[in-house]
């Protein structure tokens, strides 16, 4: 079947939008085809600095023949209603309508279209002229008679459908089948047949067609550079491609430039050329260290080998590395210290106070948490103190991206505990789903609690994440956190992290509101507060308050605590999604009270995981849900629950006795397994129940005549509830 090859031409196109661009473009114009009744086939989309290129394989001639009915109103009925029908069903006047009779609504007007097929060259004339008008760039400029939009002024269309020319008109451009190739090497007008044969000829006017190749080809030529001269190239697969859209035909060079450049951090002088400059830099091999040579990329075959675009570069390399070194000189004579104490200028968030603020919460923080992952509490505090502090410095002024990496190297400059230095760089970590996480225990205090004052900060201004947008980043903050708790083995109670936090947030506010003062612990304790957590926010509370409006303060904690918990919940399911974990054993894991300690939940789930997968586990699963179904109906019934321990003097079968006898035994051993924390051993515990719950049903009439009976045997159901209530919620798994 035929193909359809269209080309826009224009001026260069910014590298950051042509990638997007392609793929719009192929979406638009298969969508508007598909539209109109045409099938198709293989499609392709690519872009070059200076055009958008679309391949779409097998499309039909023709656009099949459509008969449609519509039905209208009633005879009779006012003329507005009438006229509407008609502009609808493309109908000139009411006798072209057929009139039916209804037995039951009477007659009515129908409307019999015929819609004969249309030739794809007409449709591809008509779609592709619309899209260009509402093309979605991000930016675009008007040229000309001002009337069309573009991201550059165009210069010229082929569109060819089976091998001809599809006439229409853009911008005063009318459409044909010649292009141009390389701005410089290819200036020719050609005229091409097909796809194939445009690919080879733009090939043969210097043009590469496909990103991928471009990209490749700067990789292959860099490396080839890098081994002649005896050094490495520094991998960088994004600069590769951000070339591949600056350049049709890459030509890859190498400079040089003073190696007293290189007493400054190497990350600063690859940023320095990679971001002014684009270029690539190279290591010694050898020594792993930052050579004085760089590598360009230009879009010229150069007469003279390309001598004048190097020394070019250079100039402009040596002036962006001299501002560096600049910079980092100026900083280390400032230090970080000073530098920390400037925090206050910067707002971290209108609601959530400035830098200054946020370090002095995440230091408190830091030092609640060293305890959980064997950090030392000191280290910890100074490291969270001085973790931002590089915000201010000249380095991080310029490159952004170097926040965290500086403090390092400032702290080493200045002999800090080199595991305070390790914590400024990795605190930030994970940046995302590829990077390592912190495991000194330092860093990993750290990089907690800034993640962690980060999550209760938001929450506490309710600006949650939504379906449409995290602006913050809070689901890569919380999954952070998962990682490094998980990745590291951490015991870490979250609701103990949680709520020290939460109350610095809400009671700043409520000290703003109110002046005086009782002791929130009793208030704490009274709301069931469990021991542990009691425990370790006490010596952290400094807020005291009226007793009647405790609820003020307390209410909005709770409520914080609670759904950053569920937060996390869902942040875990994400997480483990991808090695199979069923959701719905993590629900019914997080709903046993008490369960906020990541890494149990996880050993947690993979062992009832384990154990559903058994004939066991799935026939207890079955009757425990048989049970619980049965409780659901006889307590809506009776408006009554049956908690309680059953009446061992009315427990006449057998089989029921036996049950009894199960469930005290597994209630013991499940627990005694999981305070080892041994879930393998509670499931093989929990496994004991399988037969005399199978015999129970088998040989017992729950709903006996006898009532007395009757509740007995439901409360010997609920004990079936309560003994799995020990392992995991089993209402909430599916199955």
């Amino acid at each position: 079947m035929p193909e359809l090859l269209l080309e826009l031409l224009s001026e260069e196109i910014p590298a950051r939008m042509q990638e997007r661009a392609a793929d719009d473009l192929k979406r638009l114009v298969s969508e508007g085809l598909k539209a109109e009744g045409l099938t198709l086939g293989a499609s392709m989309a690519f872009a070059t600095p200076r055009r958008l290129a679309l391949s779409i394989a097998d499309v039909p001639t023709m656009s099949p023949a459509v008969s449609d009915e519509r039905k209208g109103p009633r005879v009779g009925a006012p003329e507005k209603a009438l006229q509407g029908f008609l502009r609808g069903a493309g109908l000139d006047s009411i006798d072209q309508a057929e009139i039916v009779n209804d037995p039951k609504k009477g007659d009515f007007y129908v409307a019999r279209i015929e819609k004969p097929g249309q030739s794809a060259a007409d449709i591809i004339a008509k779609i592709i002229p619309d899209v260009a008008a509402k093309f979605p760039w991000p930016k675009s400029m008007r040229w000309g008679s001002s009337d069309f939009a573009w991201v550059r002024p165009l210069h010229s269309i082929v569109c060819l459908f089976d091998g001809k020319v599809v006439p229409f008109e853009i911008a005063g451009i009318q459409s044909g089948n010649q292009t141009r190739g390389h701005r410089f090497h290819g200036r020719d007008l050609f005229a091409v047949t097909s796809f194939e044969d445009y690919g080879t000829k733009l090939k043969a006017h210097k043009v590469l067609l496909p990103t991928s190749e471009r990209a490749a080809a700067i990789k292959e030529q860099a490396e080839a550079l890098a081994e002649a001269a005896g050094l490495e190239l520094v991998a960088d697969d994004a600069l590769a491609f951000e070339n591949a859209g600056l350049n049709e035909w890459p030509t890859v060079l190498m400079g040089t430039f003073d190696e007293a450049f290189l007493g400054v951090p190497a990350e600063c002088l690859i940023t320095s050329m990679r971001a002014h400059q684009k270029c690539f830099s190279l290591r010694d091999p050898k020594t792993s260290k930052l050579a004085n040579k760089f590598l360009c990329v230009t879009n010229l075959i150069a007469a003279d080998g390309g001598q004048q675009i190097i020394e070019g570069n250079e100039k402009v390399i040596r002036a962006r590395l001299a501002d560096a070194k600049f910079f980092w000189d100026v900083d280390l004579k400032r230090q970080l210290e000073p530098m920390r104490q400037q925090l206050g200028s910067i707002t971290f968030h209108a609601k959530l106070g400035t830098q200054e603020d946020r370090v002095e919460r995440v230091t408190e923080l830091a030092r609640q948490i060293a305890g959980s992952v064997d950090a030392e509490p000191d280290l910890a505090g100074r490291a969270a103190q001085l973790c931002k502090a590089d915000l201010v410095s000249e380095m991080v002024g310029e490159f952004p991206e170097l926040q965290g990496l500086m403090g390092r190297y400032y702290a080493e400059a200045e002999k800090m505990n080199p595991k305070v230095a390790q914590a400024m760089e990795e605190h930030y970590k994970p940046r995302g789903a590829g990077d390592d996480v912190p495991t000194e225990p330092v860093s990993v205090a750290v990089a907690l609690a800034d993640k962690l004052d980060t999550l209760v900060g938001f929450w506490a201004i309710d600006e949650k994440p939504t379906g449409s947008g995290d602006p913050y980043q809070l689901r890569r903050a919380a999954l952070g956190m998962i990682r490094i708790v998980l990745e590291n083995d951490l015991r870490l109670s979250l609701s103990s992290a949680i709520f020290p936090s939460a109350i610095s947030f809400v009671s700043k506010t409520f000290e703003e509101k109110h002046g005086d003062h009782k002791s929130i612990v009793d208030d704490l304790r009274a709301r069931g507060l469990h021991r542990t957590v009691l425990e370790e926010v006490s010596d952290a509370l400094t807020v005291d308050i009226p007793e009647a409006i405790g609820p003020d303060l307390m209410d909005p904690i709770f409520a914080i605590s609670n759904d950053l918990l569920s937060f996390f919940a869902d942040r875990l399911k994400v997480h483990l999604r991808a090695d199979g974990v069923r959701h719905d054993l993590i629900d019914a894991v997080f709903a046993l009270p008490g369960q906020d300690d990541l890494a149990l939940i996880v050993k947690r789930v993979e062992a009832l995981s384990a154990f559903l997968e058994t004939d066991d586990g799935e026939n207890l699963l079955a009757g425990a849900k048989r049970a619980a179904n049965i409780l659901a109906i006889e307590e809506k019934k009776d408006n009554k629950t049956f908690d309680g321990t059953p009446s061992g003097d009315l427990l006449k079968e057998p089989a029921e006795r036996a049950l009894e006898a199960a469930i005290a035994k597994v209630k013991f051993d499940t627990k005694a397994a999981i305070d080892v924390e041994n879930f393998e051993g509670a499931m093989r515990a929990l496994a004991e129940l399988r037969a005399p719950v199978d015999k129970f049903f088998d040989d017992v009439k729950v709903n006996d005549d006898d009532a007395s009976i009757r509740e007995n045997r439901l409360k010997l159901l609920s004990e079936i509830r309560t003994a799995t209530l020990t392992v995991a919620d089993f209402s909430k798994i599916a199955g």
